[in-house]
C-alpha cells in the first residue's frame, strides 16, 4: 500500500521526535535541540542530536540522519509500514484505505485481531486460575516462573470442548469469526457445531512484529497427548512460512546489543534461530533476547528474508543429534541461492543432542552464550557435510566430492559470492588431498599462529598485511593496482585469503571498507585473516597521485608474482617435478591464472550488465 506524502506530513506533525527518541536515548535539552549518547555506536561523549522544530535527528558518530520514521527503522529494525502504523496509532490517526475490497479485508483483519487478543487474555487468566495448576507446575519445572509468564504472554487452555467458543461468543464474536481466527475447528458434516482447537495445552501466543497475537502454539501437558505441539492453522492473519516466533522482541533486543558488552561479537550481527518456541523463550530468560523460532517447518525464503532484514549473519542453533544435523543441512541448501555479500548464515550444533533449554539448565547461560559466539560459517558446515558423505578411497569417490561441491556452488545466484565459494572450496580440496598425500602432515602455513600481529608474523608477512590494509583504507589506490594485486604472490595463506577477500569485495561493487572485507572473510571461515585485519592499525586514506600513494603501488610491484617464482624454480631445479616446492608453486600459479581469468570474466559481465541498463534507461 502506498502512503501519501500528505498523510506522512500530517503524521510527523503530530509526533514530537524527542518523545519517541527519548525512549531509546536519555536526552538533555541544549538550546533548541536535545542531545544524548548515540544509540548506534558505543560512545562516552554525546553526539546524537534531536531537533523537534525541524523534525529530524543527526548522529555525528555514526553519520546517520533522518526523521522519526527513519529512527524507528534504524533502532527497532521495523519495516517502513510497521513504523508508520506504530506512529499512526500513537497519533490517533487511521491509515487511509484503498478499494472497498481493501476496506472489507482491513475490517475483517481488525476484527480477528481483536478476538485473538481477547482469547490470549482469556488463556493468560486461566493459567493463574485453579484449573491451571498442572500447567503452572510444568512451567516451573522447566525454569519458567511467574515472572516469565507475562513477558511471553504464556497461558493455558483448559480441558473442554467449548471454553473459548463460549467466552468469545459472550463478547459478541460469531462462530464463523472464531473459526476464521483458527481458535476453533468447524465440522461441516452432519451440521455438528464447532469445538475448541486448543484443549489442555499450555498456550504460547505467536505475535506479529507489532506485538499483536495472530496465532497460538499449544504444548500438551498430557504425557499421552498427541501431537506434543500444536500450532494454529493458516488463516488470513497467520501464514506460518512468513512468521518467526518472538521476531518483534528479538529484533528490538538486537538493536540494543550494538552498544553493549556484546557489541562486535557474533551475537551482535544477527538473530539466533532455535528449533522451537520453548528454546527461544529459554534464551530470552537467560539474557539472550535475540532468539526466534520457525513454527513447525524448515526455514522458508520469506523467513530468511526476515532474518536478513535485521542482521546480516543470523546464527542457526540446532540440537547436536542426527535430526538437528539434518535440519542444519536443509537450512544450508535453502540459503545457498540467496547468499549475497554481507548476507550469510552461521551455525551452532549443541553437544550431546541438547537443545538450548537443556544447555542453559545443565551448563548455565554463559556456556550457551559461548556456544553461540563460536558459531561456524555456512561454508564450514557445507564442506564437512560433503567431505563426510562417503569414504574418499577411490578416484571415483574423490571426483564425486568435487562434483557435489560444484553443484552447491552452482546453486548460489550472486555472481561474486559464487566465485568466492568456488575458490574457497577448490582451495580446501587442494589442501585436503595434499595433506592426505603427505600422510596427514600439515602444511607449514597451517600451523597454529601465535597471538598478536606484531609477534605473530615476520617482515614479509607484515609487509603484505600492511599493503592490503592500506588498500582497504584507501580504495582509490585499487583503481590502478587491482590487477597487480591479483597476480602478486603472498606465501602466507592468511594474507593470500585477505587479498582474495579484498578483490571479491571490490569486484562485487560493494563499498570497500574493513567491515565489508571482515564480513566476507567470516562467511568463508577465514577467521585468522579477519583477526589479522582487525589487529592491523588503521591508516589515513591516501590517493595514488600523492607520494604515499605512488610508494604503495611501487611496493606492490616489488612483490613477486607466482609466475616469476615458478619460472625461477624451474630454472634452478632443471627438472620441474624434482625441485622442492616447484610443484606447489606450479599449482599455485595455475590457481592464480584461473582466478584472474574468472575475475576478468566477472568484470566483463558486470560491465555488460551496466551498459545494458544504461541503454534501457536511454530508451
Amino acid at each position: 500500500m502506498r502512503i501519501s506524502d500528505a498523510f506522512l506530513t500530517e503524521l510527523k506533525s503530530r509526533i514530537r521526535p524527542s518523545d519517541v527518541m527519548g525512549r531509546k536515548v536519555k536526552l538533555k535539552k541544549q538550546g533548541k535541540e536535545w542531545a544524548g549518547l548515540s544509540p548506534f555506536t558505543n560512545e562516552k561523549t554525546p553526539s546524537f542530536y534531536v531537533n523537534d522544530e525541524k523534525g529530524f535527528f543527526k548522529c555525528f558518530s555514526s553519520g546517520k540522519f533522518g526523521d522519526v520514521i527513519t529512527f524507528l527503522i534504524e533502532t527497532e529494525k521495523l519495516s517502513f509500514m510497521e513504523a508508520v502504523e506504530r506512529l499512526a496509532g500513537e497519533a490517533g490517526m487511521e491509515i487511509p484505505k484503498g478499494s472497498e475490497e481493501d476496506v472489507r479485508a482491513f475490517q475483517q483483519r481488525k476484527s480477528l485481531l481483536e478476538w485473538m487478543e481477547a482469547a490470549t487474555q482469556f488463556f493468560e487468566d486461566q493459567l493463574r486460575a485453579p484449573v491451571g495448576r498442572d500447567a503452572r507446575d510444568y512451567l516451573e519445572r522447566r525454569g519458567l516462573g511467574p515472572d516469565a509468564w507475562p513477558r511471553h504472554r504464556i497461558g493455558f487452555a483448559p480441558e473442554g470442548w467449548r471454553n473459548i467458543l463460549d467466552y468469545l461468543t459472550e463478547l459478541g464474536a460469531t462462530p464463523e469469526d472464531i473459526v476464521a481466527a483458527g481458535l476453533a475447528i468447524d465440522i461441516e458434516e452432519n451440521d455438528k457445531p464447532p469445538y475448541d482447537r486448543f484443549r489442555n495445552r499450555i498456550i504460547f501466543p505467536i505475535l506479529d512484529p507489532s506485538g499483536r497475537p495472530i496465532a497460538l502454539g499449544g504444548r500438551t501437558i498430557d504425557p499421552e497427548g498427541k501431537p506434543k505441539y500444536l500450532n494454529s492453522p493458516e488463516t488470513s492473519l497467520f501464514h506460518k512460512g512468513r512468521v518467526l516466533y518472538r521476531y518483534g522482541p528479538a529484533r528490538e533486543a538486537l538493536a540494543t546489543i550494538g552498544t553493549g558488552a556484546l557489541a562486535g561479537t557474533p551475537l551482535s550481527r544477527g538473530l539466533v534461530v532455535t528449533e522451537g518456541y520453548v528454546d527461544a523463550i529459554a534464551l530470552a530468560e537467560a539474557g539472550i533476547g535475540t532468539g526466534v523460532a520457525p513454527l513447525g517447518t524448515a526455514l522458508t525464503e520469506e523467513q530468511l528474508d526476515l532474518l536478513w532484514r535485521v542482521g546480516p549473519e543470523p546464527i542457526l542453533c540446532f540440537d547436536g543429534d542426527a535430526a538437528g544435523v539434518r535440519a542444519a543441512h536443509k537450512a544450508v541448501d535453502r540459503a545457498l541461492p540467496y547468499l549475497e555479500p554481507g548476507r550469510s548464515l552461521f551455525f551452532t550444533l549443541l553437544p550431546d543432542g541438547m537443545d538450548p533449554d537443556d544447555m542453559i539448565r545443565r551448563n548455565g547461560a554463559t556456556a550457551m552464550q559461548d556456544a553461540l559466539v563460536a558459531a561456524k560459517p555456512l561454508v564450514d558446515l557445507l564442506w564437512t557435510r560433503e567431505l563426510n558423505f562417503e569414504p574418499l578411497n577411490t578416484p571415483e569417490r574423490r571426483a564425486g566430492l568435487e562434483a557435489r561441491l560444484n553443484a552447491c556452488v552452482e546453486a548460489i545466484q550472486h555472481t561474486g559470492v559464487k566465485a568466492a565459494y568456488g575458490r574457497e572450496l577448490r582451495d580446501r580440496l587442494f589442501q585436503h588431498f595434499r595433506s592426505a598425500g603427505q600422510g596427514g602432515r600439515k602444511h607449514k602455513d597451517e600451523r597454529r599462529p601465535r597471538a598478536g600481529v606484531n609477534r605473530a608474523i615476520g617482515p614479509v608477512k607484515l609487509a603484505g598485511l600492511q599493503c592490503l590494509a592500506r588498500a582497504i583504507d584507501s580504495p582509490a589506490l585499487l583503481e590502478a593496482g587491482s590487477d597487480q594485486l591479483a597476480i602478486a604472490y603472498f606465501e602466507d595463506q592468511d594474507i593470500s585469503a585477505l587479498r582474495d577477500a579484498v578483490l571479491d569485495v571490490l569486484d562485487s561493487r560493494e563499498t570497500l571498507d574493513r567491515s565489508a572485507v571482515a564480513s566476507h572473510l567470516r562467511s568463508l571461515g577465514r577467521t585468522r585473516s579477519e583477526k589479522l585485519l582487525k589487529e592491523c592499525s588503521l591508516t589515513e586514506p591516501v590517493d595514488l597521485a600523492t607520494a604515499e600513494g605512488r610508494e604503495w603501488l611501487s611496493a606492490l610491484e616489488r612483490f613477486p608474482t607466482v609466475a616469476a617464482l615458478r619460472d625461477e624454480a624451474e630454472r634452478t631445479s632443471g627438472a620441474f617435478a624434482s625441485a622442492d616446492g616447484v610443484e606447489e608453486q606450479r599449482a599455485e600459479w595455475a590457481r592464480r591464472q584461473r582466478l584472474v581469468a574468472e575475475r576478468q570474466a566477472m568484470k566483463t559481465r558486470l560491465q555488460d550488465a551496466s551498459d545494458g541498463a544504461d541503454h534501457t534507461s536511454e530508451a
